[in-house]
């Protein structure tokens, strides 16, 4: 819980600290994730580092890397997922994405992953942030993860 509390002071310093301007047009979109993964009744504090190419307003390709420390009973997960992503309207990213999990711990192993996000951005001047949810389709599994992402464009 101590990671949470920080991530929470130490964002908002981030963003602060940007000097780009966000503007139309622009094609690349790196995104830092912090929030939570939620799976049998417990929930694990989550970040990763995200990252999409807009082809046009509506499309885009990425790529996800996430880690939840203490998932799978202090082992570790890590996700790396690649995703296409469908913006209906500048504010909505729809997402769909296929990658691996791969669980540490005396017995490591990886698993394929399904991914579907939605995600709502808030724009700024100098940056975005985007609440997101997601569902993972991991075996007989459907973990939920959700918070928070701060975009800027370039």
């Amino acid at each position: 819980m101590n990671r949470v509390v920080t991530s929470l002071f130490v964002l908002p310093i981030m963003l602060f600290s940007v000097n780009l301007v966000a503007k139309e047009g622009y094609h690349h979109f790196p995104e830092i994730f912090v929030g939570a993964t939620h799976l049998d009744g417990e929930t694990h504090f989550t970040y990763a580092l995200e990252y999409e190419y807009k082809f046009t307003e509506e499309f885009g390709a990425g790529l996800i890397y996430e880690k939840v420390d203490d998932a799978h009973h202090g082992d570790g997960v890590t996700i790396q997922l690649a995703a296409l992503y469908y913006h209906p309207i500048n504010f909505i990213r729809l997402g769909v994405g296929f990658g691996k999990e791969k669980i540490g711990g005396d017995h490591p192993h990886t698993e394929d992953l399904v991914r579907i996000s939605a995600s709502y951005d808030y724009h700024f001047e100098n940056f975005s942030l985007a609440p997101t949810i997601a569902i993972d389709f991991v075996n007989s599994e459907t973990p939920v993860v959700f918070g928070v992402g701060v975009i800027v464009p370039f």
